[in-house]
């Protein structure tokens, strides 16, 4: 199942190389995630979860929006059942939302 969600881009990351013989090429949006409170206490506020999505040559589609971050995008997440009773979650697309236009 696909969802649209507004959320708010806090860093990006490229990782490409070799590490012991096996190759990465990655990039990693970091977008914010509601604290959840869970068995060993109580949150509140937010906190940033690392998602994966493209190579790291799409870090250069983003890096002109650098001074912009944090930066709202909107984001079409696929939505997958997993392991105990739990949901995964993928980024599909993710773009920026246009600015509102000066007065």
């Amino acid at each position: 199942m696909r969802i649209k969600s507004e959320s708010t881009l806090y860093g990006i990351k490229a990782s490409k190389g070799d590490f012991e013989g096996r190759g990465f090429d990655s990039c990693t949006f970091h977008l914010d995630a509601d604290l959840a409170s869970n068995t060993s206490g109580e949150a509140i506020g937010i906190s940033t979860r690392p998602f994966k999505f493209g190579k790291a040559d799409e870090f250069d589609k983003w890096k002109h929006l650098a001074k912009s971050l944090p930066l709202r995008v909107e984001v079409e997440f696929d939505v997958v059942a997993a392991a105990e009773n739990k949901t995964s979650l993928s980024i599909v697309s993710i773009k920026p939302m246009e600015r509102a236009k000066s007065a």
